[in-house]
């Protein structure tokens, strides 16, 4: 354990290893890794959410070495898809998992990753680019997030949520799982024993599978790490004070761990039975590289109000990826709000609604001609 927390404190004063040596081949060419691609703004190297739509707000993907921290809604029913689909990406691009959770076995987990749809149209159809909208002329340019992978690449891809992937699939691929069933009990480090173990589970998967950045396997990989829950009532310890600080720790510890390896962990955190008075959700943020928050409209007012009523949440941008560059992303707009669809979790633009009704005709009327029966010259508005 003393090895990770040396590996943890020189990761936070060599940020240069974050370009995960991209330019060793001849050529200054990025070595050809499943499931990934290269950022075009900087030298980072990307692998895809399983949410093309998530990808483009975030810049592309998720760099290699980075930890992405999702917040999750009251119920965590949609963080837990988003989850899922994190996982589901790897398994179609052949690239290792390890999953962890206290609250749900891994296995479970595991068995519920949706299959990928091999249509080549995915769920909605598609709006053809010449087709017109049909609605006014002001809302035709309206800028709307690109759900779609890009360059038809195979990035990123579909899944059907109520179809689950097929279990000789997930059966042959590397997957690690942890689950920590003992009472929490206090160590060296942590108050909890679980983070110490999930910390060594972390580690030790790393150095077993080569991802170090320093190593020459005969096939380069990427490892995702997917953590369900953490920091849940589970993962608390006898004090909340001590429970916020070992989240805050471990946070600290894997995300300068991952600095030093091809790998990216995606992790949820149940926000909601935090006290924050101590601004410990803040400060999750801050240990982040990418931070979103998930708002579901399930059992609040927003469900009732008509100007969400196709969407399902709002999903807030809490910080943005900020890596060999001076300034962190800024994505075209941060009014967003999600669906999710049978074979789509959908992030768009929140709009406000057409002016419908007696809108148009009260425009009409303020700028029709007035004139009298005797056809005398028009007046304006003005005119008395």
């Amino acid at each position: 354990m003393s090895s990770v927390i040396e590996v943890a404190r020189e990761a936070e004063f060599d940020k240069s290893t974050l370009k995960m040596d991209l330019s060793t081949a001849k050529g200054s060419k990025f070595p050809f890794i499943p499931g990934t691609k290269p950022s075009i703004k900087n030298s980072q190297l990307l692998i895809s959410t399983g949410i093309p739509s998530l990808d483009h707000i975030i810049g592309g993907g998720v760099p290699i070495g980075s930890l992405f921290v999702i917040e999750e809604d009251r119920y965590g029913i949609y963080a837990k898809v988003m989850l899922k689909y994190f996982m589901a990406e790897g398994v179609a691009t052949s690239q290792p998992l390890l999953v962890a959770s206290k609250d749900i076995k891994p296995s479970h987990l595991v068995s519920e990753i949706p299959s990928v749809i091999t249509d080549s149209i995915s769920g909605d159809q598609s709006r053809h680019p010449g087709e017109q909208m049909k609605i006014a002329w002001r809302y035709q340019n309206m800028k709307i997030i690109d759900s779609s992978p890009s360059g038809g690449q195979s990035f990123a891809h579909f899944y059907d949520l109520t179809k689950p992937m097929d279990k000789e699939t997930t059966d042959s691929m590397d997957i690690t799982q942890w689950c920590d069933d003992c009472c929490p009990m206090k160590d060296s480090i942590f108050e909890n024993s679980g983070y110490t173990n999930l910390l060594k589970c972390v580690h030790e998967t790393l150095k077993k599978g080569q991802y170090s950045i320093f190593e020459t396997p005969t096939k380069r990989q990427v490892m995702r790490i997917a953590i369900h829950s953490l920091g849940s009532r589970l993962w608390f310890s006898d004090v909340e004070n001590n429970s916020h600080q070992d989240l805050l720790k471990f946070l600290y510890y894997l995300r300068s761990l991952l600095r030093y390896y091809y790998a990216v962990a995606v992790i949820t955190v149940p926000v909601e039975c935090f006290d924050n008075s101590d601004a410990v959700v803040q400060r999750v943020e801050h240990l982040s590289d990418i931070a979103i928050g998930l708002e579901s409209f399930m059992g609040s007012q927003k469900e009732t109000n008509p100007l969400f009523k196709d969407y399902h949440g709002l999903l807030h941008l809490k910080k943005m990826l900020a890596l060999n560059t001076i300034a962190p992303h800024n994505p075209e707009s941060r009014d967003l709000v999600f669906k999710l669809r049978r074979k789509k979790f959908i992030i768009e633009v929140l709009h406000l609604p057409p002016e419908l009704g007696d809108t148009a005709q009260r425009e009409q009327d303020e700028t029709a001609p007035h004139g009298s029966c005797g056809g005398q010259s028009r007046k304006t508005l003005l005119d008395f």
